[in-house]
């Protein structure tokens, strides 16, 4: 009967429409909005809505959450859910939000030697219930476009990675095919970042991503979003695995709208 009552209460958010303000948020927040032809953006629309009913929102050190805050928050976090036949992060209770960066205890292994300390941070995604994000770096990600850089498709690609128990840099994924594939591609790609960091090379994905497999696919999700066509021009076989996971193509949807503002020849 609950179940029953919360798919009711899903189904009503999803059907109302954003106001005209929330909606010049969302254009804002999603630099892709303004390619998505009206049937994704009534889709994306729809999972925001979701987000804003069932999840909670805490401003932290008295930060007062607005709702530009809030939605673009929902906004950038749907969108990685965009063509997915999947729930609204389901597992996802509270979004905390900082007003900037702040200072968190982290654990880090160095060879059998457990070092412990303060660290400052700008988001972070628990496995259970709870993502922290720092609205200023939110607002500066907004601002800068094809930068490469999203603080919320970075945490929320950490809960889709948790979404099959483990946040190992692999999501779940529709057949066991599919997850030979992905950690071959993935694997490569991951092996590749960190020998040339090692070798003191430049990487154009960032040196983060050489963390783990986890902070990898929190990495290339950013830069499949905000930097689409650098990832596909010099990481092929990575963006077409990214397009078929996300169910999206940015470049192609970029480059479709071009043609169709420009006419036929």
């Amino acid at each position: 009967m609950f179940d029953f009552f919360k798919r009711r209460r899903i189904e009503a958010a999803r059907a109302r429409a954003l106001t005209l303000d929330q909606r010049a948020v969302v254009a804002r927040a999603v630099h892709l909005w303004r390619y998505l032809d009206e049937r994704d953006r009534r889709e994306l629309e729809g999972s925001i809505q979701v987000f804003l009913d069932q999840k909670g929102f805490e401003g932290a050190q008295g930060l007062v959450v607005t709702d530009e805050m809030r939605v673009t928050i929902a906004a950038q976090a749907c969108l990685l859910l965009l063509h997915r036949e999947t729930d609204v992060y389901p597992e996802l209770d509270t979004v905390v939000v900082y007003p900037h960066a702040y200072v968190a205890v982290a654990t880090h292994y160095e060879g059998p030697v457990v070092v412990t300390g303060p660290e400052q941070r700008l988001g972070e995604s628990w496995t259970r219930g709870l993502v922290v994000l720092a609205w200023d770096e939110i607002a500066r990600d907004v601002r800068s476009v094809h930068s490469g850089h999203n603080v919320v498709l970075h945490e929320f690609a950490h809960q889709l990675d948790a979404e099959d128990g483990a946040v190992d840099g692999a999501p779940r994924l529709e057949s066991r095919r599919r997850y030979v594939g992905w950690a071959h591609v993935l694997g490569d790609e991951y092996r590749v970042l960190g020998e040339r960091l090692h070798a003191g090379r430049d990487s154009d994905i960032d040196a983060y991503g050489a963390t783990s497999p986890a902070e990898f696919f929190a990495v290339v999700t950013e830069e499949f979003f905000e930097r689409s066509d650098v990832l596909r021009t010099r990481h092929p076989a990575l963006y077409a695995e990214l397009a078929s996971f996300f169910r999206l193509d940015p470049v192609a949807l970029v480059d479709g709208a071009g043609v169709e503002r420009q006419g036929p020849s």
